[in-house]
């Protein structure tokens, strides 16, 4: 057996472990916990790839392996976050927010599939919603002052599900070189993110609450996700 494609494959179960006890958090209504394990799981699955690439150790196993990886960090660990979230809200309707589990899987499915997708995505990837899901859930209830506002969440989860599979084009974050030319839509999202993150660090420190820090992870998505959309309307 070739030992070398036991580190990639390390990576890869890290980050299952990673989703797995994330899942467990969310059922203990420790939220915060579960995004981090999140963060952490994503930190691997960045690993796992790029080891299995630089040690020339790709294998279909490998694939299949890191897609069910992410199908419960990614997938499974941010739908069970937002369903516990919801369920002191509105009970057991917190339940159709666990499509996102599947549309996830589906997700996964179509990308090891769709070749097109080697420098750039096609439809919202499975991390960027993982993240933007698992931070909004550390928001404190206080936040969630009008009855409707669980509705709007479960409907933006639905909306989330299209967004998995739809055939819109997101840009991923790999740089080729650093010019501007070539790489003007990441740059306006890095700087984008970079004022969002130190506007939610700054309210965390006025208000003592680092919920309000967290928020910055949903903030990034949210202007990764308009960023991809305007930019997929100017194209056509």
């Amino acid at each position: 057996m070739n030992t070398k494609r036991l580190i990639p494959d390390s990576f890869t179960c890290a980050n299952l472990l990673c989703g797995a006890v994330a899942t467990f958090m969310a059922t203990q209504n420790a939220f915060v916990w579960a995004f981090a394990l999140i963060l952490l799981g994503a930190f691997f699955d960045f690993f796992d790839g790029m080891t299995a690439r630089a040690l020339g150790v790709g294998n279909k196993m490998g694939i299949e392996l890191d897609s069910l990886a992410d199908d419960i960090t990614f997938g499974l660990a941010p739908a069970m976050a937002l369903s516990c979230y919801l369920r002191p809200l509105i009970g057991w309707w917190s339940l159709l927010v666990l499509a996102m589990a599947a549309f996830s899987a589906l997700r996964l499915a179509k990308f090891n599939l769709d070749e097109r997708q080697t420098s750039s995505f096609i439809g919202l990837a499975t991390p960027a919603n993982a993240i933007f899901w698992a931070s909004l859930c550390c928001m404190p209830y206080q936040m969630m002052t009008a009855v409707w506002m669980p509705w709007v969440l479960v409907a933006i989860s639905w909306l989330s599900c299209y967004l998995l599979l739809a055939e819109i084009p997101f840009f991923s974050l790999k740089f080729h070189n650093l010019t501007w030319h070539d790489n003007a839509d990441k740059f306006m999202f890095l700087i984008g993110a970079l004022v969002l993150v130190v506007f939610c660090i700054f309210e965390a420190i006025r208000y003592q609450h680092i919920e309000f820090g967290l928020a910055a992870g949903a903030g990034v998505i949210l202007w990764y996700v308009t960023l991809n959309l305007l930019l997929s309307v100017e194209h056509r």
